[in-house]
């Protein structure tokens, strides 16, 4: 790797951090700990990680709670989470994409696999990051939604609305060609990266979370092929 990138493990069994640890440094990556949500805030503010893997069963705040706080924290909002869990239930993981987690992570998980799963995730997180800077990007649509793609800020009828990172990458894919289609095929390479594995219902949680902040009319789903913006 170019640059040693900063890990933040956040899990209250002992013996999955050290697991974590020892893989994630022999990788060179930065690695620090917490063992619940409260100390976490507090390490991720002071210690600016590129990435937390954080644990939904925990003791005080669990994983959901914690990514929810994360995401409201303006000093940390733009951290990319992964959520690590036993659970395999679907309404887990629905949860967690709610809170504005960005990929999930099944535990037991082999270090060779969750080593390439962090790799992809701060991939597209970079080549996200270069492209916004490079140019600045602001659309307007008749609809009064006004897309600052340089500042990851959306206007809707003159008020500001902040959206988790994949949200906004969504809806910035989905307006940029108004009336196409955009399958469900392209919308996960686009967002997530193709290295990047994630729930089948993952696109649906993030069209709902969308909805819900703008209304129905903007974006139509086409059954059984995916989703379109609407003027």
């Amino acid at each position: 790797m170019e640059q040693q990138y900063r890990i933040l493990i956040v899990d209250d069994e002992t013996d999955i951090v050290e697991f974590l640890s020892f893989n994630l440094k022999k990788e060179g990556f930065v690695v620090e700990s917490a063992s619940n949500g409260r100390d976490a805030i507090t390490k991720a503010e002071a210690f600016g990680p590129d990435l937390i893997l954080l644990d939904i069963m925990m003791p005080e705040m669990d994983g959901i709670e914690t990514c929810e706080a994360i995401r409201g924290n303006p000093n940390i909002k733009d951290v990319v989470i992964a959520m690590l869990t036993a659970r395999s239930e679907d309404y887990s993981q629905i949860a967690g994409f709610d809170a504005g987690a960005d990929d999930y992570i099944t535990k037991p998980v082999k270090p060779k696999v969750l080593i390439a799963r962090i790799k992809a995730l701060l991939k597209r997180t970079d080549s996200v990051s270069q492209s916004s800077s490079a140019s600045t990007f602001v659309d307007e649509i008749p609809a009064g939604i006004v897309i600052d793609r340089e500042k990851y800020v959306v206007y809707f009828n003159g008020k500001e609305l902040i959206l988790p990172k994949k949200e906004f990458e969504l809806l910035a894919l989905l307006y940029s060609k108004p009336q196409k289609v955009f399958t469900r095929d392209e919308i996960y390479n686009a967002v997530w990266g193709e290295d990047i594995i994630v729930g089948d219902r993952t696109i649906d949680v993030h069209i709902r979370k969308i909805r819900e902040k703008l209304g129905d009319e903007y974006i139509r789903t086409v059954k059984g092929v995916g989703y379109k913006f609407m003027l």
